[in-house]
């Protein structure tokens, strides 16, 4: 079973958190894959990222470039399923053991969203060797996943333009 943690919270720097760790583990000769879900299309930053290949492989199946919740009802359905095969591509990633460390960007807002459950998550983030780091970032983390995950990271805004948050 691979080790897996999480970064959750309505705080800004998740997916940064996410980078940085591949960043350092990848300078140490680390593989890393990056899967992207929900996020806007923001193809200045994703083309950046390619720039760090082969170490770091960064993957994106959502076509539209519109935030997932701004969508037609008609174009989320096909999203659903690019984001589905998003999934069936980290499972192959984790059955062949094609990386050390697999992020899945925003996949705990699929949970969210009823596009899986937080068993099929689990099953997912488990299913690669005890070798692999499986990372799931998302804003909300469902009591059954962070009893379940080993490493759990909360970032949350505590201050924002001078103004306390709560």
């Amino acid at each position: 079973m691979s080790n897996i943690r999480a970064y959750f919270g309505n705080g800004r720097g998740k997916t940064a958190a996410a980078l940085g760790y591949a960043v350092t583990q990848a300078a140490r000769g680390a593989s890393v894959i990056i899967i992207g879900f929900l996020k806007q299309r923001d193809d200045e930053v994703f083309d950046y990222l390619t720039r760090l290949e082969p170490e770091i492989r960064c993957f994106r199946f959502q076509k539209s470039k519109e935030l997932f919740e701004e969508l037609p009802p008609e174009c989320r359905n096909d999203e659903v399923m690019n984001m589905k095969n998003g999934l069936n591509y980290a499972k192959k990633v984790l059955q062949i053991g094609e990386c050390d460390i697999l992020i899945l960007d925003e996949v705990l807002g699929l949970v969210d969203h009823g596009i899986i459950t937080a068993d099929e998550l689990l099953e997912l983030a488990g299913s690669g060797e005890e070798h692999m780091q499986v990372i799931v970032t998302g804003q909300k983390l469902d009591e059954a996943l962070k009893s379940r995950i080993p490493c759990v990271y909360e970032l949350k805004t505590c201050r924002q333009d001078g103004q306390d948050v709560e």
